[in-house]
């Protein structure tokens, strides 16, 4: 496993508390479902997101419970200079070129890893769209992994992991299940927010 800001030896204990300190001093409450902290590889679904600000929420959180989440990005995003900071918060590159999409990648890469948690956030832009992209959920069936709910609400001042969604061949009950759970999490910019279709 890559080393990133998630499990770097002498660095990351130090972020941890500087995370936690962080999270009370903007007076955030960290919810987290035991279930998932216990899961090994899963795709976590980073939601409402409406603001660069959920982002580092989420990093604040994964680093106080001790979550190493890692993203997949082109691999474009990863040439210097910034490679090896995107690769140091959890970026992997992905070779998009030729037959290989993003979703069979992934697929490919949970496959071969012992321990993995990829961040997707499902609206795919911080911006209105017309409905989630559906790629996390063809990852979670290709790779036979659960998904779990990470979630931001700016309304409670909340964020966290869970619950855990064992994902069934049907997409629209899937996504109806989402709905639900994601419809009274309010994102910075409530009127930029897209629910599952």
């Amino acid at each position: 496993m890559q080393r990133t800001i998630f499990n770097t030896p002498i660095v990351t204990p130090i972020l941890r508390q500087v995370a936690k300190l962080l999270l009370k001093l903007h007076g955030w409450r960290v919810v987290v479902d035991q279930s998932a902290l216990e899961l090994k590889k899963y795709v976590l679904l980073c939601a409402p997101h409406t603001t660069n600000w959920d982002g580092y929420y989420f990093i604040l959180t994964a680093l106080k419970v001790g979550v190493v989440p890692q993203w997949m990005g082109k691999d474009k995003l990863f040439r210097f200079p910034l490679g090896g900071v995107m690769r140091w918060f959890g970026g992997i590159a992905v070779d998009r070129s030729k037959a290989n999409n993003l979703v069979e990648a992934t697929i490919d890469q949970f496959n071969k890893a012992s321990s993995l948690i990829v961040a997707v956030p499902p609206e795919g832009t911080r911006g209105r769209a017309e409905r989630w992209k559906t790629g996390f959920y063809h990852i979670a069936r290709g790779a036979n992994v659960p998904v779990v709910c990470g979630f931001i609400d700016f309304a409670r001042k909340e964020v966290g992991f869970g619950p855990v969604f064992e994902m069934g061949d049907n997409l629209a009950a899937e996504l109806a299940r989402f709905r639900d759970f994601y419809a009274e999490k309010v994102g910075k910019f409530p009127e930029l927010y897209t629910p599952p279709a």
